[in-house]
């Protein structure tokens, strides 16, 4: 039997504000070496001059650039339901074989070609993983509308096997579904000579990322901490022994990765981690939140801490910090435990899905249900 084929077009969305931007340029680098050209429609808002920059390197991607508002913002509605024309007409004008959304509420428009959404995190599980209770009722329109996208996508994807079962908690059930763990190019990043320096980065204003426990405990612990990250007025140069960077584009992240020697992502709510996965190709010993997630992906290559005790953070990083063998051990495994996150696997594994939403497509085709 012939093996069905990969799409040669796809169209896809991503937000330009957070992880999904990187993941986006990622996947569609690795799907050169399988002949697939990636329309990437944007949304969130406008591109920086560094992200065409990285967009223009890739030789199979055109970007559509927009900024309409994301389904998690405030009162985003009336934009997402202009996106939503925007897109159905994005797809009239290309025609790709498939959609790839990195969004929920556009599942159910009325595409052509069969859908997969992909599921990087929600509001829903945040406010859960992050508040400890149920979300209010303000955002019951934002998890009616994602429910409908989700159920109506050909396939639900989650970017690990605990966000999926988050997603099916909240949105379920769903045609079908599975998981793909995030990749990251081992080419973007190296080690170099360790420095005694504790490092950090992520959206300073998200909860979820809980970089204010590294605040309240950097004039407590020997080495100082650095974090990255765009400043919105929450973490101010005040704590003893912490040094803000302010954003940091990707070549001066991938410099400060490989000189650190400790690596602390504390998160309280973390579908995936790219960071962290950054961090251990470029050697670093990485202690992160002890969550479902993070377990999931990390098990026994990195230190957890309660994110919600910064005493328990605090006693993780001496712990590195007083053990040169225990730190060089930890940096080893978390190295060789990053080799499963490869771009190759990443790619390979939506290849394959890819492949079967293809071949339903045209099995329904044949049998006059389309």
């Amino acid at each position: 039997m012939k093996k069905p084929s990969l799409p040669a077009t796809i169209l896809m969305t991503a937000d330009t504000i957070g992880g999904v931007w990187t993941y986006a340029l990622e996947l569609t680098k690795a799907l050169q070496k399988y002949n697939v050209e990636v329309y990437l429609a944007t949304m969130g808002r406008r591109l920086s001059a560094s992200q065409w920059k990285a967009a223009d390197n890739i030789s199979n991607l055109a970007v559509k650039e927009s900024e309409y508002a994301l389904e998690w913002m405030d009162s985003p509605w009336d934009a997402v339901d202009e996106a939503g024309a925007w897109l159905l007409e994005l797809e009239r004008q290309i025609k790709p074989d498939l959609i790839h959304l990195n969004n929920y509420a556009h599942g159910n428009l009325s595409w052509k070609a069969p859908v997969l959404t992909v599921g990087h995190s929600c509001v829903l599980s945040w406010w859960q993983a992050v508040k400890k209770e149920q979300a209010p009722d303000t955002f019951n329109i934002y998890a009616a509308r994602v429910k409908e996208g989700l159920q109506q996508s050909d396939r639900v994807i989650g970017v690990s096997r605990h966000m999926l079962d988050c997603l099916k908690q909240h949105y379920g059930p769903f045609t079908t579904s599975g998981f793909i763990y995030n990749g990251r190019d081992k080419k973007g990043f190296y080690s170099s000579a360790k420095r005694p320096v504790i490092f950090s980065m992520g959206r300073i204003w998200d909860e979820a990322k809980n970089i204010s426990a590294l605040e309240v405990i950097s004039g407590h612990v020997p080495w100082p901490v650095y974090i990255a990250g765009e400043d919105y007025g929450h973490l101010m140069p005040r704590a003893d022994n912490l040094y803000p960077l302010g954003k940091l584009y990707s070549a001066e992240v991938a410099k400060w990765l490989s000189t650190s020697a400790i690596y602390v992502m504390p998160a309280r709510y973390e579908p995936f981690g790219l960071s962290v996965l950054e961090a251990a190709l470029s050697g670093c010993a990485v202690i992160v939140g002890d969550i479902p997630s993070l377990r999931e992906i990390w098990a026994d290559a990195a230190l957890y801490a309660d994110p919600n005790d910064p005493g328990d953070l605090k006693y993780q990083i001496e712990t590195l910090i007083k053990d040169d063998d225990k730190r060089k051990l930890m940096a080893g495994k978390a190295l060789q435990r990053a080799q499963r996150y490869s771009i190759d696997a990443f790619a390979g594994k939506y290849a394959g899905y890819y492949r079967q939403l293809l071949q339903g497509e045209q099995n329904k085709l044949a049998s006059g249900v389309a």
